[in-house]
């Protein structure tokens, strides 16, 4: 059966867009420094790649409106088998994909890879926590308003923990945030994240708290459009929950810094803002005008049917193409855009070319996934 059946297209196009866009600035082709906006801000601050996950979560969210209907019906038992069931599949497909390829050759032969010095936390694991603690809120708390007051506190709360909890000299540093802290003494060193040079992981334990906070609103927003319907009394309701969400984000910027690393509460703001405004562009475009009789809207979807195996299948590739050694200092990788992307676009071109290229390729694998009606719902 089609998983979108019943579906708002807006919705889904909004999904799919959200996955081209991740593999675009996950995959961005080396021999040359990315455009700015294709990188995350370095700590504070703000770029288009820092919408990117944040985005996702909402997403998570919009789906869970859809498919609460069908929850209501289940039992209390059969409805935290099938959360726990969720959450545990994800979590490990994400735990899974720090590991791999599992092997690596040495001097003496292949060997496993140590399990000590694998990354516990990530995307899929911040997802899977997400959608647990907001699906057990969603469907314990009946009423909106005490959601509402759960979201303030998880966003006041995070807050407070940072500053009590933290370095007082310097709460939102990378290494002396209360985060930090928290993860280092949980999962030590050797299962953080280390992109950044240091063991920090920007999806670590405390900044789910804020995080929750997307997928909710998410929730809440395909609701409010399911509820609503394809109106324009819908699309100002939502740019005006839009607007309101990122003035208060900008306010609170003043005292508590924007930063996706640390996933600050102004943060979630700010993304759920900017997320509200580009849904009800959406809504106003596919829904009302049906600006998609050229079917641009079917290059989306085909993603977004499938937004997890084809997010898994463009990370995996991608390390496989690292693992390939193709000259002896050069992998596949950085062999392709050394000798085609950078030869054809010197630059940060060269670099974009290729992410559009590998997020073609990843597209490509969806299609097929599509063209056999294979999706995968876990």
């Amino acid at each position: 059966m089609d998983p979108n059946a019943n579906r708002f297209l807006s919705l889904d196009v909004f999904r799919g867009m959200t996955i081209c866009f991740m593999i675009i600035v996950n995959t961005a082709g080396s021999g040359a420094t990315p455009f700015a906006p294709l990188e995350h801000a370095a700590w504070f601050g703000f770029t288009p790649t820092d919408l990117v996950f944040p985005s996702f979560l909402f997403a998570v969210g919009n789906a869970m409106s859809f498919s609460q209907k069908k929850f209501l019906a289940l039992s209390n038992s059969a409805f935290l088998l099938k959360i726990l069931k969720r959450t545990a599949l994800i979590f490990l497909f994400g735990y899974l994909m720090s590991w791999f390829p599992f092997v690596e050759h040495t001097a003496t032969g292949w060997s496993l890879l140590p399990i000590s010095h694998t990354r516990i936390l990530g995307v899929l694991q911040r997802i899977a926590i997400c959608y647990f603690f907001a699906s057990l809120i969603i469907r314990y708390v009946s009423s909106k308003t005490a959601v509402i007051i759960i979201s303030v506190v998880l966003l006041f709360g995070y807050w407070a923990l940072l500053l009590i909890f933290g370095d007082h000299t310097q709460p939102y540093g990378m290494l002396s945030n209360a985060g930090t802290y928290l993860d280092k003494w949980v999962m030590g060193d050797n299962h953080l994240y280390h992109g950044e040079g240091v063991a920090f992981d920007p999806e670590g334990i405390l900044s789910n708290l804020p995080a929750i906070v997307n997928v909710i609103c998410g929730y809440y927003a395909g609701k409010f459009i399911q509820e609503k319907g394809k109106g324009y009394e819908t699309i100002s309701k939502l740019m005006l929950y839009g607007a309101l969400f990122i003035f208060l984000a900008l306010c609170w910027n003043m005292s508590f810094p924007i930063s996706k690393k640390l996933w600050t509460s102004p943060f979630t703001l700010l993304t759920v803002g900017i997320d509200l405004m580009l849904i009800s562009a959406l809504v106003y475009v596919v829904e009302i005008l049906q600006w998609n009789k050229g079917n641009w809207t079917a290059f989306f979807t085909t993603v977004g049917k499938n937004p997890l195996p084809v997010y898994l299948f463009s990370e995996l590739f991608v390390v496989i193409l690292f693992k390939i050694q193709i000259t002896p200092t050069a992998n596949a990788f950085g062999w392709i855009n050394q000798v085609l992307f950078q030869v054809i676009a010197p630059g940060a071109i060269g670099s974009l070319l290729f992410a559009i290229c590998y997020m073609l390729i990843c597209w490509t694998f969806g299609k097929i996934l599509d063209k056999n009606k294979i999706y995968l719902r876990v």
